[in-house]
């Protein structure tokens, strides 16, 4: 194996191997504490060290890293402290991510190193987003992501590499091909000769490089790094390496044959480089030993003082507090000394005067989404956005729905604000792993917020068929972490969107699209915020209580006026995570009776949520059962007539007599 030290010093070469030989001697301890039950599972590194560390190595300390679970290297590399790391290996209160999170699952905003989650992909877009920041910042900065050869198949893989593409971005993508992906062989993998050549087709540049070359590594890396840097473009680098151990202890090793396990011990790293400074005569076998035992005794020293039991109480109050983060006034109130203007808008200009406001008030807000730039977006709420921002911050995406959200993520680990439009709500689909399991629940796991807003244009009556006309709110509010919200009226539009940008957790911001050009009303034109988690008193009555959101409100308003001899009390919750539970006790104390309205398909709707928590808690104030009238369970279908039977406005008259009758 041939190692090129070009400007690289006798002190550097020793320093290296510290750093790649120190993993090796921690995995070993771990390897001998989950056999002795101490730790539950681990997930090997052996043999691919030179990666993780190579990498780390070629990088500044304040550039971003987004490892996997086989890149211990990284963070002993950044000398994360080896009792925490423990304790986050124990699952201990002490570690970096309190106990909620396993192994490698974490990461830490002091050390620049961003946590995976299971899906391996998501990290890709997010190490986008990184990059994208350092772009807008005028930061000479790279990002840099791992994936193994078996995330190449993930769709978020092509998603990502197309973005950092297309938009030019200085982010390192590292292909760690170790031959296997759990048991599957790279043969069942992908067919092309090499991962590398995929890097031609997203016109980037690409390396392949010897993963068990640890100066190998760390050359291709600055080479790779001076390149994003000095073109402004992606490079792709798929580094040859061998899993040694199972895909974790438990899986095994039985499924490899055993010429190719022996062919691959002889392509050590450690043994290698070893090798290599023994015949520059900067070791000898009795300076190895002296290194070692040394290395071994800090890791003796520092496993014993971790492994002092350390009690895990679970305080309901605590871990309910960390989902979210919490931010001192958000809610801005408006200068009640100077006189409000108003003005009639329509619910789109609503939209679009609070996204001016917001961009107006933080210039480190990005917009992102298809044909948002020059044509402003599909329904127009952007347009003269780019003229008046630049293309910098009002971007139009390829149709990467996924990749665009995990970009998002990365911006506000660099501390900006983040919007995203779907194009419609339905689309979101395509983003939902990124959605559910990366935004919301990162604050959770690790403490780092996630200021992400996702506008989301739903809803039907618009004749748009099955797939742009969904109601699809509910997938959302079962999700710890998330703000849902749904505004049924130009003010409230305007109030909540900006809440919704002042709020540092992810917020879904839903806006139906039957209601841009219908609707008007009075909307003070200063910035001001309503109060995410607070429902609004549409109408008192003292009949029957409507629960209701979005177009709802305005087909309870509109049956009212109809039917004046019915006395309804119209709820609108404003918001659908977190729900105004007090407001909606209030409404049920109000009639005794409680009708849920909702856009939505009735089976597995927020209606049945908020039914079920009505029968639990305000059950001896009902005077009849908590009824639900909402649309089919079918998907919308895209004619007139059938569309008019799907809404469940078509059943609003029978639900209410039915309810007035009881």
């Amino acid at each position: 194996m041939y190692f090129d030290r070009t400007h690289i010093s006798d002190e550097q070469l020793l320093s290296f191997y510290n750093a790649l030989l120190y993993p090796r001697l921690v995995e070993e301890k771990m390897l001998l504490l989950l056999r002795q039950g101490r730790i539950s599972k681990w997930f090997s590194g052996i043999g691919q060290e030179a990666i993780a560390v190579g990498a780390t190595l070629a990088l500044d300390d304040d550039e971003w890293v987004l490892p996997l679970h086989r890149n211990l290297g990284v963070f002993t590399t950044r000398n994360m402290p080896l009792q925490q790391l423990f304790h986050q290996w124990q699952g201990s209160p002490l570690g970096f991510s309190k106990g909620r999170e396993r192994s490698f699952h974490f990461g830490s905003q002091a050390h620049h190193i961003c946590g995976m989650i299971s899906h391996l992909g998501p990290q890709l877009s997010v190490a986008d987003g990184i990059a994208l920041a350092h772009k807008l910042k005028g930061e000479n900065k790279v990002s840099l992501a791992f994936t193994g050869e078996g995330g190449t198949s993930e769709g978020e893989f092509h998603e990502a590499l197309n973005v950092a593409a297309v938009w030019d971005l200085p982010v390192i993508f590292l292909i760690e091909n170790n031959g296997y992906g759990l048991s599957t062989p790279v043969e069942e993998q992908y067919r092309c000769e090499q991962l590398v050549q995929r890097a031609a087709g997203y016109g980037m540049r690409g390396m392949r490089i010897n993963g068990n070359n640890l100066l190998e590594v760390y050359h291709a890396v600055r080479e790779a790094r001076r390149h994003a840097l000095q073109e402004q473009q992606p490079v792709l680098i798929e580094a040859v390496t061998f899993r040694m151990r199972g895909h974790e202890e438990a899986s095994g090793t039985k499924y490899v044959p055993p010429a190719l396990l022996e062919e691959w011990a002889l392509q050590d790293p450690i043994q290698h480089f070893e090798d290599f400074l023994k015949y520059l005569e900067l070791l000898t076998p009795e300076l190895i030993t002296h290194t070692r035992e040394t290395l071994k005794h800090q890791i003796d020293a520092d496993i014993t003082a971790a492994l002092i039991e350390t009690e895990m109480h679970a305080d309901e109050a605590v871990e309910l507090g960390d989902v979210y983060a919490i931010q001192a006034n958000v809610y801005e109130e408006s200068d009640t000394t100077l006189p409000s203007k108003t003005t009639e808008k329509r619910f789109i200009n609503a939209i679009s005067d609070a996204l001016h406001l917001a961009m107006d008030k933080y210039p480190n807000l990005v917009l992102m989404g298809q044909d948002i730039a020059e044509y402003g977006g599909a329904f127009k709420i952007t347009e003269g956005f780019v003229e008046q921002f630049g293309k910098s911050r009002v971007r139009n995406t390829p149709l990467c729905e996924s990749a665009i959200i995990g970009a998002a993520l990365g911006l506000s680990l660099k501390g900006f604000k983040s919007m995203v439009e779907m194009q419609f709500a339905d689309f979101v689909t395509c983003g939902f792993n990124q959605i559910v399991n990366n935004l919301a629940k990162i604050h959770y796991r690790w403490g780092q917020a996630a200021d992400v807003v996702i506008r989301l244009p739903a809803g039907a009556g618009v004749g748009a068929g099955p797939f742009h006309s969904q109601s699809n709110e509910a997938w959302f509010t079962h999700t710890p972490g998330l703000k849902v919200v749904y505004p049924s009226t130009p003010e409230d539009a305007k109030g909540l969107l900006l809440a919704a940008f002042a709020d540092p957790n992810p917020v879904l911001y839903f806006e139906h699209k039957a209601l841009y050009r219908s609707i008007s009303g009075p909307v003070k034109d200063e910035w001001y915020t309503i109060e995410i988690g607070k429902a609004r008193l549409v109408q008192e009555g003292e009949g029957i209580s409507i629960i209701t959101y979005g177009s709802g409100v305005h087909w309870a308003q509109e049956y009212a006026h109809q039917h004046p001899e019915i006395s309804l009390h119209i709820l609108d919750l404003r918001t659908l995570l977190p729900l105004d539970y007090p407001a909606i006790k209030a409404a049920v104390a109000q009639t005794g009776k409680v009708l849920i309205l909702h856009e939505d398909t009735l089976t597995g709707g927020l209606g049945g949520e908020i039914a079920a928590w009505i029968a639990e808690h305000c059950f001896h104030m009902l005077d009849a059962p908590v009824m639900r009238c909402a649309s089919l369970d079918t998907p919308v279908p895209f004619a007139a007539a059938l569309e008019k039977n799907f809404l469940a406005k078509t059943r609003l008259h029978q639900y209410v007599q039915q309810l007035n009758a009881y």
